[in-house]
């Protein structure tokens, strides 16, 4: 039990922490829609695919797409990890897309205590940007991230969430002056509705700070997510039965 008070203490520090340390100088409201596939190929083993778009500037304004394309394999009911390759299509002020290759690597550990589940995530990070346009393209900025989530079974199909995730910066040239530090908190809360065996959607509301950069800023985040399982979906059923036949 005290690995879990350990992560509620967790939250109570990064919320007094942002809000203590720095004033931010600028403030955004957007929205990120997401939608996310997998397809099993074994019990243990499935294949990821998302596909995410990103407004910002008060929701009228594109500001990203990115695509996933990657692998999960759960180890046993308490740890997983997954290898994601994220395709980005970042839209910068002077109207032109900057594109960005990302690679990330997560260990995710959980426990479920009656109806709430309590879960830790690394994610270690590396990213290349206008690898063909810029003289830096070819070097990485590195990553490490940390987030905790606590969920709780309200019903069969109701869960909701909340989470907290920091971000720090092990190595980017373009961004020296948060060389070796923590320059990003997100804190969100939300709610995952299962529709039937192979589907859900989502809802979120998610606030991310940052700082120890050259433009500190709040962001304001609402969310919408779907996810949908193949294997299980009974159209993927009905192909495979077909082609038996």
């Amino acid at each position: 039990m005290k690995a879990y008070v350990l992560l509620l203490i967790y939250f109570l520090l990064l919320s007094n922490f942002s809000k203590a340390q720095f004033s931010p100088s600028f403030e955004d409201a957007g929205m990120w829609n997401t939608l996310s596939v997998d397809y099993a190929i074994s019990k243990k083993t499935a294949l990821l695919f998302t596909e995410e778009l990103r407004l910002n500037e008060n929701y009228t304004r594109l500001n990203l797409l990115y695509t996933n394309i990657g692998i999960e394999h759960n180890i046993n009911k308490h740890f997983k990890t997954s290898l994601v390759y994220r395709f980005i299509n970042k839209y910068n002020e002077d109207n032109f897309f900057e594109f960005r290759h990302r690679l990330m690597w997560d260990i995710t550990a959980k426990q479920k205590i009656s109806r709430f589940t309590f879960a830790y995530r690394h994610r270690l990070q590396v990213e290349y940007r206008n690898i063909m346009t810029s003289e830096t393209g070819f070097v990485p900025e590195w990553y490490s991230r940390h987030k905790v989530d606590i969920s709780y079974q309200l019903s069969k199909k109701a869960t909701p969430y909340v989470s907290a995730e920091t971000r720090y910066q092990l190595y980017d040239p373009r961004r020296v002056i948060s060389q070796d530090k923590l320059h990003r908190i997100r804190f969100q809360a939300g709610l995952d509705y299962k529709l039937n065996k192979f589907s859900k959607v989502g809802v979120y509301y998610l606030v991310q700070r940052v700082f120890n950069v050259a433009n500190i800023e709040n962001i304001y985040i609402t969310g919408l997510e779907y996810s949908i399982s193949l294997k299980d979906s009974p159209l993927f059923k009905k192909k495979k039965k077909s082609s038996k036949n």
